[in-house]
């Protein structure tokens, strides 16, 4: 089962910027808290960063802080990662994930963000960072 179907990832030059897309299928995000982790080479998924619904309360990962940023659209259902000064350590598979979680506090969204262990992930978008 595809719920969550990533788009924007590419290949990119150290320094440039990308912008992932998250659409839902055959349901609305309103009430979920939406989330973007990634798998590098080698590594465990990692959350990078989460948004709740209504509130829009965001989270970010210590070292992404200050250059991604994530938002929502209500109205077309979708969310999304601006990631800005990509460097090389930033490659990998990008995810995005939700649970139904109504009025989420900044330390529910954190853990969210943490911990989310999803049963099913999807196909991910690849962003490559190469020079």
């Amino acid at each position: 089962q595809v719920q969550l179907v990533e788009s924007g990832g590419g290949l990119v030059q150290p320094g440039h910027s990308l912008q992932l897309s998250c659409v839902a299928s055959g349901f609305t995000l309103d009430g979920y808290v939406v989330g973007w982790f990634r798998q590098a080479p080698g590594k465990e998924r990692e959350g990078i960063s989460a948004i709740s619904s209504g509130s829009s309360i965001t989270v970010y990962a210590d070292p992404v802080k200050g250059r991604f940023t994530i938002s929502r659209d209500y109205v077309k259902n979708m969310v999304y990662l601006q990631m800005n000064n990509l460097q090389l350590e930033y490659t990998g598979v990008y995810f995005c994930e939700h649970a139904k979680m109504a009025s989420v506090s900044r330390p529910q969204a954190m853990d969210f963000m943490t911990n989310r262990r999803a049963s099913y992930w999807g196909q991910g978008t690849q962003v490559t960072v190469s020079p």
